[in-house]
Order: structure tokens, then sequence, then C-alpha cells
């Protein structure tokens, strides 16, 4: 199993753009198998943490080559990041069933 952590801030006037341009892509990842995605946001309500799991890399490939999910990312970083989104590959230990 593959599982990702990806972190970014944005402006605070790209927020609305960003969080329709998340439902977009995950209502096409809904048509997808093999796979968890959750998005999150901070307190500060610009801040923005993406979790993956992915059964292989083949379902992550696919995943991620998703045209809505890629005009998110081009739209995300286009809009005026305040920094670079941090990516972190976790090693996962142990999961239970989702609650939803």
């Amino acid at each position: 199993m593959i599982t990702v952590k990806v972190t970014y801030t944005i402006k605070p006037s790209f927020v609305k753009q960003n969080l329709e341009n998340i439902r977009r892509f995950m209502n096409d990842f809904k048509q997808l198998e093999g796979f968890q995605y959750a998005v999150y946001t901070s307190a500060d309500g610009n801040t923005f943490t993406h979790i993956s799991h992915y059964k292989d890399e083949v379902i992550q490939k696919g995943v991620l080559a998703v045209p809505s999910f890629l005009a998110f990312q081009q739209q995300r970083d286009a809009s005026g990041l305040i920094g670079e989104p941090q990516i972190e590959v976790l090693q996962l230990e142990e999961m239970v069933r989702p609650i939803i």
C-alpha cells in the first residue's frame, strides 16, 4: 500500500475556487476503486491536507492522471501558493474500517 500526505497553504482569495476544484475531482474519484482519498482544512481555513491510500502504484498512477485532478493541481499551483506543497510518503502500520 502507498500512503501519501500533501499539505499546502493557499491565499484566502482562492479558497472558494480550491474547494470547488476539490469537489470536482472527488466526484470523479468516486468512479474509481482501489484507493481512499480524504481532504482536510486546518483551523486557518486556507491550509489543506490531502491524505491518500493506494492499493498499488498502478492505481496511484491512474488516480493521479484523472483530468479533473490535474486541472485542480494546475489551478492550485497557479493561484500563488504560500510556500511549496509539502509531500510526505507515509508507512502505514495499521488501519481499521472507515467510519463513513
